[in-house]
């Protein structure tokens, strides 16, 4: 049934809400019929899930990418009923810091930012969705990967140093980039005076 401009688009999925999904699909279809305990069961996931590699993990983190995209996409176009408000029993929205540092980004998230302006080029009249299907494909035959989980693995020192600060004082200390300083010009500017003491000389020389 198509979703009417009044029908909040459906929430975005994390990369572990996921993960958790595919293990009850899996589950079930290796014990049909079988009654699960929620509670166990999401224990024994949560313990799986810390013991990946983040390898292991960027399945996950590569499908709850897309449904960002899907979820943002959707909100961009869906228009809410007049005098919506937050419901009963809803957690409202902390409002982010500011101050705080911006979280590292996976290997996928670089990969999409280098491939994404070249496919809306290519492809203008293609959806976030299309564009998003895309890359996923791409990403799957990408051999530049290495490159990729490096730049991510800088960009997670770089979220944990400044976490570190951002606890400690509060804020993320701003490093203040060292200005460009004018190339030295007195030597040069003695060359050309010896080089008109000479003329002088050599003038007077020949007077």
């Amino acid at each position: 049934m198509p979703r009417g401009k009044s029908d909040k688009p459906r929430g975005r999925m994390s990369s572990y809400a996921y993960f958790v999904k595919i293990c009850r699909e899996e589950h079930q279809k290796k014990h049909p019929g079988e009654n699960v305990v929620f509670t166990e069961f999401s224990r024994k996931c949560s313990e799986k899930w810390k013991e990946m590699s983040a390898k292991e993990k960027l399945r996950f983190e590569e499908m709850a990418a897309k449904d960002k995209i899907r979820y943002d996409s959707e909100m961009s176009t869906y228009t809410p009923p007049q005098g919506e408000a937050v419901g009963k029993g809803r957690k409202r929205k902390h409002k982010k810091d500011p101050n705080a540092p911006k979280r590292a980004l996976s290997a996928f998230f670089f990969f999409c930012a280098d491939e994404r302006p070249a496919l809306r080029k290519q492809f203008p009249d293609y959806s976030v969705g299309d564009i998003a299907k895309d890359l996923g494909k791409m990403w799957a035959v990408c051999k530049d990967k290495p490159k990729y989980d490096v730049l991510a693995a800088k960009d997670k020192k770089r979220y944990e140093i400044e976490k570190l600060a951002y606890e400690k004082g509060g804020k993320i200390p701003l490093v203040k980039k060292p200005k460009p300083q004018p190339l030295p010009q007195p030597e040069v500017q003695e060359e050309e005076e010896e080089e008109e003491e000479e003329e002088e000389d050599d003038d007077d020389d020949a007077e």
